[in-house]
């Protein structure tokens, strides 16, 4: 049995740190609530399911390296870690153009009806990759490329092996202070734009919409916890090639303990599921040509007593010998556009393919 192992840099670091789980298995959950005074890392899918759980790796041993340092295959030396790669049996098949037109036209009819103000659909594409390049080697492109997000590497014999590098946070926190985002709303930067940071973006009604969705959502779901939180934004942010809406929150707990119950209202939020959040969330589960396993879940260290730094898993692959599955998705409105749409993931999915064509 290989150990579960999981290796993260946070956004604009210059190291990273690799957790290993030396003995046993990770803890399966299957609510957030479950995580109420616990540590470790986090592995959480979209739907949590006893095929699908929720993993807590024990940080049994600990590491830092520099990026720059980072070995191009997966051995680390007098470490002993490694990032094995571990396949699990998976659920359904990449998704041509044809069948996301027919998810397409399924999803929109319910915005057209009024049932849904707003809902994410996702697809998954494969992308084959050469033998010689290692999850690490991906790794360490991931942090070369995109040093403004999240890069995360883990691998467990229940999840299999996934990559994200991802700029939405779910929750971070350290010293009682907490703060989350709400991240929606796409736009590619093309030509000169590409030498800022979306300064000259002109941001569409359908997009200032979808990201008050969320924003006002998130400020809901605070309410339940807390009368001390503040709201900052929206502004524009980049993700490598594209830039998003994002309004910043920051806020105390009266109580730590319940973070858990914290995370089981925020996940997932209006920008990767939609709203009403309950309904949409089952039409997706039930409707989605691909499920989303690990995609559009989050992870990253859980410490409510310590830092906490949990990202939604965005612009992601599951990597098996030979191929991985990249996965993307896009919020629908009403007046959405389905090849506008299909274009907006492909957009995102460049964020992958362009760590494994390096």
């Amino acid at each position: 049995m290989m150990p579960a192992v999981a290796m993260f840099r946070l956004p604009y670091a210059s190291h990273a740190t690799i957790v290993r789980q030396t003995a046993g298995e990770p803890d399966d959950l299957y609510s957030c609530s479950e995580l109420n005074g616990r540590r470790g890392f986090v592995v959480a899918p979209f739907e949590s399911k006893r095929t699908q759980p929720i993993l807590l790796i024990h940080p049994d041993e600990t590491a830092t390296i520099a990026v720059e340092d980072l070995p191009i295959q997966d051995d680390f030396g007098s470490s002993g870690m490694r990032i094995p790669l571990q396949n699990p049996s998976r659920e359904g098949s990449p998704a041509t153009r044809e069948t996301y037109a027919d998810n397409f036209s399924t999803f929109h009819a319910r915005l057209q009806q009024g049932t849904f103000r707003k809902i994410v659909l996702a697809r998954c594409a494969d992308e084959n990759l050469d033998e010689h390049v290692s999850p690490v080697a991906l790794f360490r492109r991931a942090c070369e490329c995109y040093p403004r997000m999240f890069i995360a590497l883990v691998s467990t014999s229940r999840s299999g092996c996934w990559l994200t590098a991802t700029p939405e946070i779910l929750l971070e926190g350290s010293g009682g202070q907490w703060r989350t985002i709400a991240l929606a709303g796409t736009m590619q930067l093309q030509g000169t734009q590409l030498h800022g940071e979306g300064e000259q973006i002109h941001w569409s009604t359908k997009n200032i919409q979808e990201q008050r969705y969320v924003a006002t959502y998130i400020a809901e779901c605070l309410e339940r916890f807390t009368r001390d939180f503040c709201e900052e934004g929206p502004y524009t942010v980049r993700a490598a090639n594209l830039v998003h809406l994002r309004s910043d929150f920051t806020f105390t707990l009266p109580d730590n303990g319940c973070v858990g119950d914290l995370l089981y209202a925020l996940h997932p939020t209006p920008a990767v599921c939609g709203l009403p959040k309950r309904e949409t969330f089952r039409f997706i589960v039930d409707n989605e040509h691909t499920p989303r396993r690990y995609y559009s879940g989050f992870m990253g260290m859980f410490d409510p007593d310590g830092d906490t730094h949990l990202y939604v898993s965005l612009r992601c692959m599951n990597i098996e010998d030979g191929v991985c599955h990249l996965y993307a998705g896009g919020g629908l409105l009403r007046d959405s556009i389905c090849e506008q749409e299909w274009d907006e993931t492909e957009a995102k999915m460049e964020t992958m393919k362009k760590l494994i064509c390096s």
